[in-house]
């Protein structure tokens, strides 16, 4: 099959393990990002499976329709940003590894990594010495302080493992189903939703977003933090409402570590988010390590040879087979 790889910014891929499973396909490697519907279509024409790096590209219903050779598009995980009505009718399937039961650990661990260094003043340290200077102020530890986890998800409970091991105290909100789940498994599930938020040193969203959790952390949600508390986001931009995170952000009172963005690829040095000395912002690098990679692609590109052999697995929109 003619398999074209969108997204690859680093070339990344062909270095992995897992690419040797295209060795029978006429495989191309996009390293650049392009939104223009234009110039995707003409540099698609031939392709006949398309695998995306999770949400970086949006397949879009005026795209399908330029792509006549089309027939499969593999990727991993949630699909927000893939008109799946479009894909059935226009006769390309859409298959999707949804990993049940197996978190992404690289993003647990750029959580953990924002926590340590928000509160250690890592990146000011470090400019502070290269700048021929020594110490720039005071840290604080992690031990002893309180998480607030929102969402009782794979990745939370990573990051609840990762930060009992540290000696943080863990407390949980979520959905009224979540709750139920983390009563059940006996974990500490603060009594309201303020509590949850006043009461947490370090507030950490894993929620997923959808139209239901769009917008689900308010202005009341930040006001109720405590100062110089610290608001982690490694999950989605969306789960804030707009505008209230650069509000509080703005009154200096809390701190914000941050890896997704309103737009992303955000390239405006003059945005808050980037500028302002409250707020720790990472380019959405949570998923982005070699070893995640090798991992994902490998179920993706399984998904291509299944496909190839008349066997297709992790289908999302299966009646386009019948």
């Amino acid at each position: 099959m003619k398999v074209h790889i969108l997204d690859d910014w680093f070339d990344t891929l062909r270095s992995l393990p897992c690419f040797e499973k295209l060795k029978e396909h006429d495989v191309t490697v996009w390293t650049d990002h392009v939104e223009n519907v234009d110039t995707l279509s003409d540099r698609l024409q031939e392709a006949e499976a398309l695998v995306l790096f999770r949400e970086r590209t949006k397949i879009t219903s005026d795209l399908l329709e330029r792509l006549p050779n089309l027939k499969l598009i593999s990727q991993r995980s949630v699909y927000p940003h893939i008109d799946v009505e479009a894909c059935t009718k226009h006769d390309v399937l859409l298959c999707s590894n949804m990993h049940a039961g197996t978190p992404s650990y690289a993003a647990a661990e750029l959580t953990l990594t924002l926590m340590l260094a928000s509160f250690r003043q890592i990146p000011e340290q470090v400019a502070s010495i290269r700048r021929g200077n020594w110490q720039m102020g005071v840290g604080r530890t992690l031990r002893g302080r309180t998480l607030g986890l929102y969402g009782y998800g794979r990745i939370a409970k990573a990051v609840a493992n990762y930060a009992e091991a540290l000696g943080m105290n863990v407390q949980w909100w979520a959905s009224e189903e979540g709750r139920a789940r983390a009563n059940a498994d006996s974990a500490a599930v603060a009594k309201d939703r303020e509590s949850f938020f006043a009461t947490s040193d370090i507030v950490s969203l894993h929620v997923r977003l959808k139209p239901a959790t769009r917008g689900i952390v308010t202005a009341a949600d930040l006001a109720a933090m405590s100062p110089r508390s610290l608001l982690v986001n490694t999950s989605r931009s969306g789960l804030i409402a707009p505008g209230v995170l650069e509000a509080e952000i703005e009154r200096g009172r809390i701190f914000a570590a941050v890896d997704v963005f309103d737009t992303e690829p955000l390239r405006e040095p003059e945005n808050l988010l980037l500028r302002h000395p409250n707020v720790l912002p990472t380019p959405h690098i949570g998923y982005v390590t070699e070893d995640e990679f090798d991992l994902q692609f490998s179920d993706i590109f399984d998904q291509v040879n299944a496909y190839a052999t008349g066997m297709p697995i992790h289908m999302i929109n299966p009646e386009i087979q019948a």
